[in-house]
């Protein structure tokens, strides 16, 4: 028989087959049993549990049974009773195998559904990569594996090793390339685009197209038995890479590192695990390609975003690599920030997009400085070299104007006294022109250092106010200012180079970096990004621009950025409109403008404490 038969004693006579006879009331788990009505009282609950009931005579209980039996049947009635019972068992239990095979398939479905989501929202190739190894081996309960790429070496494809993992020894990785060939087994696998399962590695037929070498076993102390390797391919057939799965275990928790180990813990690969990971390696194969499209894309980009930096800094090669300078000292204010947070940004976190978003726009904050004239934008001094040349012009004229006026003016007094020069009138003449020169010079002097811009705001109004009042006659006599109004309101200037106007000009370089990133096409998680460059230029009291925010409109990234971005301005090399400040003078100025409430005072004293002012930036950090 098939199953279990239990009889109990008063039925047993009934029967000549083998079965095992029982007391009433024994213990029954599982099987045949076949009870008479009078002895069924003694079990509780006899029609239900996993047992199949036979039941001689009708008494209590005995209509729950499966099959009821008068007392009086033959032993041919009863034999034919107990193989129906068997069958419904083997069927019942078929089906139950039947639904726990469906569950595990269902269940495999779902983890595939859920590997291939995981798969198709990670961006990171590495993270990408582990994740698919980890599913891998977690699919078929695999101790150890590994993952190659194909590479292009010389013109011809070459795997690399690039991951590892195994449980029983610990992570391992060996940097390493294979030809595509039959050398070993990921090679053959690369080559036909076909999976392969081997039970024992180190007893291959000799007419097995690969080899296996035992070479890493014996430099690690493991021991390699059964083996699962498929290739990674896309849907046009193109093998990219292999995995490769070592040792399906039967005991999860066994370190397989001799042979007998493995022969204790280690089976073979089936159909079902190569149905799985063929099914995970073609979701591989999308995520690795989408990966590596989306790096290529990123990577285009980031090319475009440097050429972009690149062609604004040289309308300004005094500026070269401020951009590039920004954004590094940004990106490190923000790690900072979660690192050693000030109380009132405890838990203030920057994901992977959040640093990207930060970086680009801490990259393009002066991109709209293309939109201003280079004269306005490298403008060194109060006045432009052609209109201070035009001064300097004015004022020689004047100087040759009084020299004719006093030359004029002897001329005269010889011609009324009708006598020629003596050495003492052209002495005096000689000494009256020098005069006139020097107190011109003077003036011209005043006018050249009212000219040079500064930082902080001071100069003499007072001297430009008296340079106003300054007249010649010019050679029809007029009276004419030595300075115009318009040269003495950009000499009036009290910060910087900038007169009002021109300021507006710089200034709108924000306002045409903000339209001009409006027209990337950003990703989703990227969309922050104009916005962020808008505000680089905006105060805490309302005072900065364009739009006069006050700190609670201002996001903290934002925030950030104007700090780096003020103290790069000040401490860069020396540019034709200032000078370089050092260093301390510049953290000074920080610390000055987070009292006055322009910057944040927290940020400020984490961009000091963090010594983020040292850091020598080479480029953008990653993200």
């Amino acid at each position: 028989m098939p199953h279990d038969v239990l009889i109990t004693e008063d039925v047993a006579p009934k029967t000549a087959r083998a079965c095992t006879v029982i007391r009433p009331g024994a213990p029954v788990a599982r099987g045949v049993v076949v009870a008479s009505a009078a002895s069924l009282s003694a079990w509780e609950g006899a029609a239900t549990g996993d047992a199949i009931w036979i039941v001689l005579g009708d008494g209590p209980g005995s209509r729950r049974c499966f099959l009821l039996l008068p007392s009086d049947c033959t032993g041919a009635q009863l034999d034919a009773a107990i193989d129906a019972a068997a069958e419904v068992l083997r069927l019942r239990e078929g089906l139950a195998a039947n639904q726990r095979q469906a569950a595990r398939a269902r269940d495999r479905q779902l983890d595939l559904v859920r590997v291939g989501i995981a798969l198709t929202a990670e961006r990171d190739l590495e993270r990408l990569l582990g994740l698919i190894l980890t599913t891998g081996r977690e699919l078929v309960r695999a101790d150890a594996g590994s993952l190659y790429l194909i590479e292009e070496r010389d013109g011809r494809p070459v795997l690399r090793f690039t991951l590892a993992q195994n449980d029983s020894v610990g992570p391992g990785m060996v940097a390493a390339t294979m030809p595509v060939s039959a050398d070993s087994l990921a090679g053959y696998v690369a080559a036909a685009g076909e999976p392969v399962t081997v039970e024992d590695v180190r007893r291959l037929p000799a007419d097995a197209p690969f080899r296996f070498n035992p070479s890493f076993d014996l430099a690690i102390g493991y021991h390699t038995r059964s083996v699962l390797t498929a290739p990674i391919a896309t849907r046009g057939g193109q093998v990219i890479g292999v995995l490769q799965l070592i040792n399906r275990k039967t005991d999860a928790a066994a370190r397989i590192l001799s042979a007998a180990a493995a022969d204790a813990s280690v089976g073979s690969f089936g159909e079902g695990d190569v149905a799985l990971i063929r099914a995970l390696a073609a979701q591989a194969a999308v995520a690795i390609e989408n990966t590596r499209l989306v790096q290529e894309i990123e990577n285009l980009f980031e090319g475009f975003v440097r050429a972009a930096v690149v062609a604004i800094e040289q309308r300004d090669p005094t500026t070269s690599g401020h951009s590039l300078r920004v954004a590094d000292y940004t990106v490190a204010l923000a790690r900072s920030l979660e690192a050693s947070p000030p109380p009132r940004y405890r838990g203030v976190r920057f994901d992977r997009d959040a640093i990207t978003r930060l970086r680009y726009a801490s990259l393009l904050h002066d991109f709209g400085k293309v939109g201003v004239r280079e004269a306005v934008l490298t403008k060194a001094k109060k006045l432009h070299p052609d209109r201070l040349a035009l001064v300097q012009e004015r004022f020689r004229h004047a100087a040759r104007a009084q020299e004719v006026r006093l030359l004029r003016r002897l001329l005269a007094t010889l011609a009324a006294q009708e006598r020629v020069p003596a050495a003492d009138d052209l002495a005096a003449c000689e000494t009256a022109v020098g005069e006139v020169k020097r107190e011109l010079d003077a003036h011209l002097a005043a006018l050249v250092a009212a000219n040079e811009p500064s930082l902080l705001g001071g100069g003499d109004p007072r001297a430009v106010a008296g340079l106003q009042r300054l007249t010649f006659c010019d050679r029809d006599g007029a009276e004419t200012p030595l300075l115009l109004p318009e040269e003495a309101r950009a000499l009036s200037v009290a910060r910087g180079s900038l007169d009002e106007a021109e300021r507006h000009e710089v200034e709108s370089h924000v306002v045409h970096s903000y339209q001009f990133l409006l027209t990337i096409p950003w990703p989703k998680r990227l969309a922050g990004v104009p916005a962020l460059a808008y505000g680089h230029h905006e105060k805490l009291d309302g005072r900065g621009y364009p739009n006069r925010l006050t700190a609670g409109e201002i996001p903290l990234e934002v925030r950030m950025m104007t700090v780096a971005d003020i103290y790069d301005a000040l401490t860069v090399g020396d540019r034709p409109y200032k000078r370089a400040v050092p260093r301390e003078r510049a953290l000074a100025i920080l610390e000055g403008e987070a009292a006055g409430g322009s910057l944040d005072g927290d940020l400020v004293r984490l961009f000091i404490a963090a010594r983020l002012w040292a850091r020598t930036p080479s480029g953008p950090p990653s993200g």
